[in-house]
């Protein structure tokens, strides 16, 4: 009964979309304030609906229904619970169940939260959400029915894959759809502009908190998949620019142009046209990720592979949206009025110069992940585009979005001057020459490449403490009170390039200076790797609640001193005939000791050892970067579109 009421919530949800689609359309035409709020109940009723379907397939694998299709395909009795709960998303038909129901997460949120936006730009952008919904619901209804029953159900399911039944990845997918689905707020809000024809600083501020709970939340998603691919996989990497993690970083880029540009928009009302196209061509790549998960077209660990068919939904359902949006981007951009002149050298001028530097790597990055694709399908010949292509062609791309982030807060808006930015960065272009020489000596001047990601690490943070010393008034007591009163979207950038900084400088010192060692080691062996000692001590057997372990004991000195023991596994999942790496991690401040066993080999045991420094800058670089965008969401300016009290008001104005 329950399922059936999931089933049925679907389709009022279907029903509510199609309301909230139309009557905004007759409400504008007959300038119908009534209709115009029809968009407002109809998102909450339709966020309320799938979040019931939602909530009726999570009960079902609680439950272990294995009369449902989804639940005996994905699910097994003997799961922990945690991982019947994620495994309710851990599947095409759920996760397309999760997606909708973040799109109406988003569309509720406006309703409710965006009162201060005026009734019809409001009743626009949740229309065109609602379009949105409607195309996505039907393609569940459709292709992808996550209730389907079976006709004789078995007497237990068929399990869930190994590698996701993990914490990480039980958080991974809803901080990445927040993140996916959420850039379609700054679609419809896009469109919207486009429809109706205007476009100014307070759209900015309407769109911008959205954008910013996006891209947090993207962050985050994809620092949590890289985290889970470091621990899970045994491999000691952590990116792989495998095709569907491109498909999310992919709109990260253009989220973070995206970002920037919608700043440009409030504070100097002009890139108007360039900011509509922007929001329309994030969102594509949002779908476009869909698409690549989902159709098969790509082989990938991440991808759900499933028939051609529904990949071709979607891919229409994307050419609709896209193409539709750009027809009207086509038709109506020349309403949109540009507003200031800037100078090249200025704030403007840096900011449309990251934007560029941040498209151009997307589409880099965009090239490289369907170039095999397209080339398959035109000759029939096979390849595989991988790092060494990325890292030749991304990574000079990005190392210039890195400087000249760190050049922006010395600029002034409109015009700058040469001279006085050259006095304002001449103090931290003297700390980074140092800062580089430095590691280039420590590091036994063998690395440029490490002394040069050092150096722009070093530039970033230096730049971006520069500019907080500068905002609080150098060391002085009053400082500390000057910075308290700053706005909280500054202290978002200073959070979010200091952010930046240490990932920049947590990939550099993995990717550079990594040491790695595979080897039969017997028990009782000691083996050095990169001043380590590592010692096979044991391995023994352990029994889960659905898998069986072999359990490594290794210990690790240094200097002749006990430093650390480490404890690698495999596990051998039965019902799913199939084994994972539990690799055995132990961060220190400057990197991290990690462990993988293997399998027998003769009297010992095959392990890998790897000596990983920088991997905590990283992850702490990413939180810091996605507390930037939630620090800047509280910001009192950015509540989205909420007008200032009156009383604050008129206190500016008198200053």
């Amino acid at each position: 009964m329950i399922v059936e009421l999931g089933h049925f919530a679907l389709c009022v949800a279907l029903s509510v979309a199609v309301v909230q689609a139309i009557a905004p359309i007759a409400g504008l035409r007959r300038d119908d304030p009534g209709l115009m709020r029809v968009a407002d109940a109809a998102s909450q009723v339709q966020f309320l609906s799938i979040a019931v379907a939602f909530a009726a397939l999570v009960h079902a694998y609680v439950a272990s229904d294995f009369s449902v299709e989804n639940v005996a395909r994905n699910s097994h009795s003997l799961k922990p619970l945690i991982y019947k709960i994620s495994g309710s998303w851990a599947n095409h038909e759920g996760s397309m169940l999760l997606w909708v129901l973040t799109l109406a997460l988003f569309g509720a949120g406006i309703s409710v939260f965006g009162r201060g936006i005026p009734l019809g730009v409001r009743a626009r952008v949740l229309c065109v959400q609602a379009m949105i919904g409607v195309g996505f619901l039907a393609f569940i209804l459709l292709t992808s029915n996550p209730f389907a029953r079976l006709p004789i159900p078995p007497a237990d399911g068929m399990g869930m894959n190994p590698l996701l039944q993990d914490p990480g990845v039980a958080l991974h997918p809803p901080l990445l759809y927040l993140g996916y689905v959420g850039f379609s707020t700054a679609f419809s809000f896009a469109v919207a502009a486009l429809w109706r024809g205007r476009m100014d600083p307070a759209w900015a501020r309407w769109a911008r908190p959205w954008v910013l709970v996006a891209w947090s939340s993207l962050t985050v998603g994809i620092a949590l998949g890289s985290w889970w691919a470091y621990y899970e996989l045994g491999w000691g990497g952590f990116w792989f620019w495998d095709p569907v993690e491109n498909a999310s970083f992919m709109p990260w880029l253009l989220g973070t142009a995206l970002l920037h540009s919608t700043i440009v928009v409030e504070k100097r009302d002009c890139l108007q046209k360039w900011t509509v196209l922007l929001a329309i061509i994030t969102f594509a790549m949002s779908l476009m990720g869909t698409f690549l998960v989902r159709s098969g077209v790509l082989s990938s660990v991440h991808a759900f592979a499933n028939d051609p068919e529904r990949g071709v939904f979607i891919l229409a359902l994307l050419l609709l949206a896209v193409v539709g949006a750009l027809a009207l981007y086509a038709a109506r951009a020349h309403l949109l009025q540009e507003g200031g002149v800037f100078r090249p050298l200025s704030r403007e001028g840096a900011l449309l110069l990251n934007n560029l530097l941040l498209s151009v790597a997307c589409g880099v990055v965009f090239i490289g992940t369907l170039w095999p694709l397209a080339l398959e399908v035109t000759t029939g010949e096979k390849i595989t585009v991988g790092a060494p292509f990325f890292n030749k062609s991304f990574l000079p791309i990005y190392a210039m979005v890195v400087l000249v982030a760190a050049l922006g807060p010395f600029l002034p808006w409109k015009r700058g001057d040469a001279r006085t930015l050259a006095n304002h960065s001449m103090a931290v272009g003297l700390i980074t020459l140092c800062g580089a020489l430095a590691v280039a000596a420590l590091t036994g001047w063998r690395e440029p490449l490490g002394a040069l990601g050092g150096a722009l690490a070093i530039w970033l943070l230096a730049s971006t403490l520069a500019d907080l010393l500068r905002r609080g008034g150098g060391f002085n007591r009053r400082a500390f009170a000057r910075l308290w009163r700053a706005p909280r979207s500054a202290w978002g950038l200073w959070l979010g390039h200091a952010g930046l900084a240490l990932v920049v400088a947590g990939v550099t010192a993995i990717s550079v200076w990594r040491v790695e060692s595979i080897q039969a080691q017997d028990l009782g062996e000691p083996l050095t790797v990169g001043g380590y000692e590592f010692t096979l001590l044991d391995v023994g057997q352990a029994q889960g609640p659905n898998y069986r372990s072999s359990i490594a004991t290794i210990r690790v000195r240094r200097g002749g001193e006990d430093a650390v023991m480490l404890f690698p596994a495999r596990r051998w999942y039965p019902v799913e005939r199939n084994q994972t790496t539990e690799a055995a991690i132990e961060s220190f401040w400057f990197g991290d000791l990690y462990a993988v066993i293997g399998g027998p080999d003769g009297d010992g045991w095959v392990t890998r050892y790897w000596i990983n420094p920088g991997v905590p800058w990283m992850w702490l670089g990413a939180a810091l970067m996605a507390l930037g965008g939630v620090v800047s969401v509280s910001d009192q300016r950015l509540r989205v579109g909420a007008p200032a009290p009156k009383k604050r008001k008129l206190k500016e104005a008198a200053a």
